[in-house]
């Protein structure tokens, strides 16, 4: 599958020599390797835990039936369009990830364009998704409160209180004991899979009746309201794409990973199996144990999983306590999606991506974290969750970036990948750039030419990147499987995207009505008006730092560290 991996005597060396030739410096602390990384990338899906929070919509629309085979074709379509990026973080292991694949792989004329819209709807995907799960976790409070407390009247500005409460959790790990995160992230894939058999398993013992065969695996429903079976699932079929979404958190912790061209396919490969094998175990668990449905989805916790555990084990404590495992797992889960976020956003503003840019992408020396980079992120999502209060429909159309903006920021480097595989314009890993094929060559900045290193001039000392090598990394899919392979997830990609746009149900009102397509596409349009109008004039595209260009004017990158 991935070409032969040659020894290298100074890993940390040639992590700051790959870099150098993507144009960066290194600045920030590699502190993670490939057994810490494993386990931020499970814990930044914890599918069996997003299974429980979100089976309901798959319920819904297509039943148990919808939801089982739903989840199969989700884990394993997604499966496909992870092995892309993995091939793309190979290839440029950096912490910008899509917006600078797309500036890497587009055509001359729409690099700049196409790689700023990318790197908004990229930053603004992950700010969201700080939101949402910090969101969850806040509202999973309220619902374990509601289950020992009926009498209990919650509101939604508790709700949005308690969801800022995680977030100050998210900014402390992050900003004061970031040196933590690695060993912390071990710890919670122990506590993550522990936590699976432990809830799975009273599940399967406690619960007095369960669900037939028929009623799990054959049996479909249409609560949306839908003319036809099939549109039902299709719709349905989006509670199964969200278990998935993020698992490229490790593409944007590039440069905080030792070999970091191989651990990340590795880390996010492996945990797309593990993930998914422990969520269709958690997802048949609980449709046999599910009970009276209808009760369930009417649960006043807000959550029918914790109605689940209730009625399962006949006891409040007992179930409480399960779900503070669930709660736990998922506040652990922002912890880690806030650090995601800050590393795109630094990375995008070390670019003049963003205003502010010189504010968020500077880098405390002490403890090489961009601090900035944490409180704006958090900012910004704590001030998104104050949309909850007014209306958890509107907040719907923040959870949408999650699905639209990711896979829209995933579709467009993909598809330009395809473009340049079928072309033949990627050359064997290992090439060396003076033996690259014209075809390899063609919009390749030439590392070590003095002339295509300083060719633009960007500000604060840097000069812009004309572009990275296209050359692969030491992972990849070989020929015809690989090019397939990314036929089907472009196709894949499309479905998502066209699907995750349709309200939950008929008739559609003003309450229903899914505005995701008004938010993702609104961001984009947005992005590139201003782009236009301002934003050209400062963003040059992903820039080479002012040291690594001098030593590029000498001919080599071996210096840079």
């Amino acid at each position: 599958m991935a070409d032969p991996l040659p020894e290298y005597s100074d890993v940390k060396t040639t992590d700051s020599n790959t870099l150098a030739l993507l144009g960066k410096k290194q600045v920030l602390k590699r502190r993670f390797a490939f057994l810490s990384l494993f386990a931020f990338a499970v814990c930044e899906l914890i599918t069996w835990e997003t299974v429980l929070a979100l089976f309901s919509q798959s319920l819904e629309n297509g039943g148990p039936a919808g939801a089982i085979y739903g989840f199969i074709i989700a884990w394993s379509s997604t499966l496909s369009v992870y092995t892309v990026i993995s091939e793309l973080a190979s290839m440029a292991p950096i912490s910008g990830g899509q917006y600078y694949w797309v500036y890497m792989l587009a055509p001359p004329s729409y690099k700049k364009v196409a790689s700023y819209v990318v790197g908004w709807l990229t930053s603004l995907a992950w700010i969201a998704t700080v939101a949402t799960e910090a969101l969850f976790a806040g509202i999973m409070i309220q619902g374990i409160v509601i289950l020992d407390y009926p009498d209990y009247d919650d509101k939604a500005w508790q709700g949005t209180l308690l969801t800022w409460a995680v977030i100050a959790v998210c900014i402390f790990v992050n900003v004061v004991i970031p040196t933590w995160l690695p060993r912390f992230e071990v710890f919670i894939l122990v506590f993550h899979i522990a936590g699976f058999f432990a809830i799975m398993i009273t599940l399967l013992v406690m619960t007095p009746s369960l669900g037939s065969h028929t009623s799990v695996w054959l049996t479909a429903l249409n609560g949306g309201g839908w003319p036809t079976q099939g549109v039902s699932y299709c719709v349905g079929f989006l509670g199964n794409v969200a278990t998935f979404v993020g698992a490229d958190a490790s593409v944007h912790l590039a440069e905080e990973v030792s070999d970091a061209a191989r651990n990340i396919p590795r880390a996010i490969l492996g945990a797309m199996l593990i993930n998914g094998a422990v969520g269709f175990a958690m997802m048949v668990t609980v449709l046999y144990c599910l009970g009276d449905a209808e009760a369930v989805l009417g649960t006043d916790t807000g959550y029918p999983y914790i109605q689940v555990f209730a009625d399962s084990v006949g006891n409040i404590a007992g179930a409480s306590f399960m779900a503070a495992v669930v709660l736990s797992l998922t506040w652990a889960c922002a912890i880690g999606i806030t650090t995601t976020a800050s590393r795109m956003t630094w990375s995008f503003a070390r670019d003049n991506g963003l205003p502010f840019s010189r504010f968020i992408s500077k880098v405390y020396p002490r403890t090489a974290i961009p601090v900035n980079a944490v409180l704006v992120v958090c900012f910004i999502a704590a001030l998104l969750t104050l949309i909850y209060i007014g209306s958890y429909t509107a907040f719907n159309d923040v959870i949408s970036l999650t699905i639209t903006g990711f896979y829209g920021s995933y579709f467009l480097p993909a598809a330009l990948l395809l473009y340049r595989r079928i072309k033949g314009q990627i050359a064997p890993y290992g090439t060396e750039m003076d033996n690259l094929p014209p075809s390899s060559v063609t919009d390749t900045i030439k590392h070590g030419d003095p002339a295509q290193a300083t060719n633009a001039t960007g500000t604060d000392g840097h000069t812009a990147v004309a572009n990275a090598r296209l050359i692969w990394g030491p992972w990849h899919l070989p020929g015809i499987f690989g090019i397939a392979n990314n036929i089907y997830a472009c196709l894949y990609m499309i479905f998502v995207i066209f699907w995750s746009v349709w309200p939950p149900e008929t008739p559609v009102t003003p309450s229903t009505m899914n505005y995701s397509v008004v938010v993702t596409g609104g961001v984009m349009i947005l992005s590139a008006i201003w782009y236009f109008v301002r934003a050209k004039h400062v963003y040059k595209g992903p820039l080479i730092d002012e040291e690594v260009a001098a030593v590029m004017r000498m001919g080599s990158v071996a210096s840079v560290s």
